[in-house]
């Protein structure tokens, strides 16, 4: 799922690319995409672009006469733009923002259709997909303790709840986690003073350093290669992998769809988490702790 790294790098393009330029189609590709009844579509042809937001995980596009289209990607909903003479991918795309000079094609890969559109009008409209989590790049520390202390919730919930926290998911939790060297189930109010700052201290240098990223590899290009998997990553998708801190095995905690990695030398003192699925089926083999691995 894309998250705030990923989003604000779309926004900036989408601002580049778009500014003041009059959107002449809203096509519906996937009648499911769109979960809203009115505004209708046609209500958008004719606007000009004024200006892309984030809300949470949300991007929103906004255009004159209060119109707002709010799109919220999910797992696997990307955003493309295409040059007037290429057509969007026909299997995958949900819905094209046609422009003069180029198409946004609003896609999502797969057979699970998640990703959704809204067409909504006016600010207390759109002010009802916040869901209130405030932003980590802009939180004070004493700001971000506060929320933190709202209950009693492991790492990895709170900072993935969009109520508590904006814009960040399994992916960059993940890292901020491994950056602070906390544990992904440890409990927020169990935190020392010294822990919540370096977890604050981590969330703002995880997100900053990766949007910085993201920024550098897309340059002047829209980003094509959106993904919650890359490369440079400590933890998040390396499960065997060394941790680039200690060298010990990336480890995970897999749940539904969901995965959490971690190193367990450098963030649980050693000790393998129990994983819901394997550490009930190998019981008492089930290794308590890194080294007992190898």
């Amino acid at each position: 799922m894309p998250e705030l790294p990923d989003l604000t790098v779309y926004r900036e393009h989408l601002d580049r690319l778009l500014d003041g330029q009059e959107l002449q189609k809203l096509a519906l590709l996937n009648p499911f995409v769109l979960r809203s009844v009115e505004p209708k579509p046609s209500a958008f042809e004719g606007r000009r672009f004024i200006r892309s937001s984030r809300i949470g995980k949300r991007i929103v596009l906004s255009f004159d006469n209060e119109l707002h289209a709010v799109m919220h990607l999910m797992v696997a909903g990307r955003l493309r733009w295409l040059l007037s003479a290429r057509k969007p991918p026909a299997r995958i795309t949900l819905a094209t923002f046609v422009f003069a000079h180029g198409t946004l094609a609003f896609t999502e890969a797969g057979s699970k259709r998640r990703a959704s559109l809204h067409l909504v009008r006016g600010a207390k409209a759109l002010a009802a997909f916040d869901p209130g989590g405030i932003e980590p790049l802009a939180m004070t520390l004493d700001e971000f303790q506060l929320r933190l202390m709202q209950a009693n919730h492991t790492l990895k919930h709170a900072l993935t709840d969009p109520h508590l926290f904006a814009g960040i998911g399994n992916s960059y939790s993940d890292e901020i986690l491994h950056r602070a060297r906390l544990s992904p189930i440890g409990l927020t109010q169990s935190l020392k003073p010294a822990e919540i700052a370096r977890l604050h201290a981590a969330i703002g240098e995880v997100l900053t350093e990766w949007t910085g990223r993201l920024r550098a590899d897309s340059a002047d290009q829209f980003p094509e290669h959106v993904t919650a998997f890359r490369p440079g990553m400590a933890v998040h998708g390396k499960f065997g992998q060394p941790c680039p801190v200690c060298g010990a095995p990336v480890q995970r905690i897999v749940y539904a769809n969901n995965e959490t990695n971690y190193c367990a030398r450098c963030q649980t003192g050693g000790r393998v988490l129990a994983d819901r699925a394997l550490s009930r089926l190998l019981k008492a083999s089930w290794p308590k702790s890194i080294d007992e691995l190898g």
